[in-house]
C-alpha cells in the first residue's frame, strides 16, 4: 500500500453550486491518500474496510457516513463487499467554505449547521441512527434535478446538525498540515515503508535515512505531518487491521494478535483497549450486535 498524499482539484458543474460523485467500483475502493479545500460528506455503501482520516485509522462498514473539513487528509480502503454481486458505492458530496458561509449569512434556518461545519475540521462520523435517517435521501440525490439536489443537501445537513452522538476522528488541537512539494517525496517514502513493515518491525533509523533526515529531524517531521510519534502511528495501523479481522473473520483473538505484529497477547489486549476502549472480544461482540 503506497500512501501518496495528493491534492485533489475538484470541479463544480456549471449549473450547480456544489458537486457530487456517485462512485461505483466493482473490485475495490483503492487507497488514494488525498486532500482538498472543500468540505466532504461521504456515505459508503456495500463496502467494508479501513478509513484513514488525519491521524485516525478505523474500520468502516455499510452505511458509514462521514463529514470532513477542508484540507483534512483522508481515504477509504476496502477489504470486501457486503453483497458480492453489487459494487462498492461511495456517494460523495463536496461544497466550498464560501458556499456555506453565504448560505448561513442569509438563511437563519440553517444556523444549527454552522456549529456542525465548525467541528468538521476534526472529521465527524455520524451515528447509525442518523446515517439510517438520511441514507434514503442521499441515495436519491444523483437522480434529481440540480434544484432538487440542493434542497435535499440542505435537508441532509440540517438533520446532521442535530446529531447527539458525534464521533470525532481527530483531537481538537489537530490541524491539517499543508504539504509542500519538497516534503511530498519524503512523505511518500516514509508511509510506503511503514505500511510494508508495520506487521513485523519498523526501524526508525531506516526511516530517517530513507527521508534523508537526522533522527531528531525525522521525529519532528513525522509528528508535524501526522500529529503522532512513529510508534503510535504503527500501533494505530496494527489495531486498525485487527479491527477489520475481528469484523470480517472468526479467527481467534490470539491469532489476530500475531497476524498484526504482536508477539505478546497481553500487550495487544492492553493496546487495543487503550485505543478502542473495549477488549478485542468486546469489540467483535459489540460490532455484531449493532449490525443486526
Amino acid at each position: 500500500m503506497i500512501m501518496k498524499l495528493l491534492f485533489e482539484k475538484l470541479t463544480t458543474p456549471t449549473d450547480a453550486s456544489w458537486a457530487m460523485l456517485n462512485r461505483r467500483l466493482e473490485t475495490e475502493i483503492p487507497f488514494q491518500w488525498h486532500h482538498h479545500p472543500e468540505f466532504e460528506l461521504t456515505l459508503t455503501l456495500n463496502s467494508r474496510g479501513q478509513r484513514y482520516v488525519g491521524n485516525s485509522i478505523e474500520p468502516y462498514d455499510d452505511g458509514d457516513l462521514v463529514l470532513l473539513g477542508p484540507n483534512l487528509p483522508h481515504t477509504w480502503c476496502s477489504a470486501q463487499k457486503i453483497d458480492p454481486s453489487g459494487p462498492h458505492v461511495a456517494l460523495v458530496m463536496w461544497f466550498k467554505l464560501e458556499w456555506a458561509e453565504a448560505l448561513l449569512a442569509v438563511l437563519t434556518e440553517l444556523r444549527p449547521v454552522k456549529q456542525l461545519l465548525a467541528s468538521a475540521g476534526r472529521g465527524i462520523v455520524f451515528s447509525r441512527a442518523i446515517s439510517q435517517a438520511v441514507r434514503p435521501v442521499i441515495e436519491k440525490i444523483p437522480a434529481l434535478s440540480v434544484v432538487e439536489r440542493l434542497t435535499r443537501l440542505l435537508e441532509v445537513l440540517t438533520t446532521l446538525a442535530y446529531e447527539t452522538e458525534p464521533h470525532y476522528l481527530t483531537s481538537p488541537n489537530t490541524h491539517p498540515s499543508i504539504i509542500t512539494v519538497s516534503d511530498q517525496e519524503r512523505i511518500n517514502c516514509i508511509f510506503e515503508y511503514i505500511h510494508a513493515h508495520y506487521q513485523s518491525s519498523v526501524s526508525i533509523t531506516d526511516l530517517a535515512e530513507l527521508a534523508g533526515l537526522s533522527l531528531s529531524g525525522f521525529h519532528r517531521f513525522f509528528h508535524r505531518h501526522t500529529q503522532l510519534a512513529v510508534t503510535d502511528y504503527v500501533a494505530r495501523l496494527r489495531i486498525g487491521e485487527a479491527c477489520s479481522l475481528l469484523i470480517d473473520s472468526e479467527l481467534p483473538v490470539a491469532y489476530i494478535s500475531d497476524l498484526v505484529g504482536y508477539a505478546n497477547l497481553a500487550h495487544f489486549n492492553r493496546q487495543f483497549k487503550a485505543l478502542k476502549r473495549l477488549t478485542p472480544r468486546e469489540f467483535r461482540k459489540n460490532f455484531r450486535r449493532q449490525a443486526t
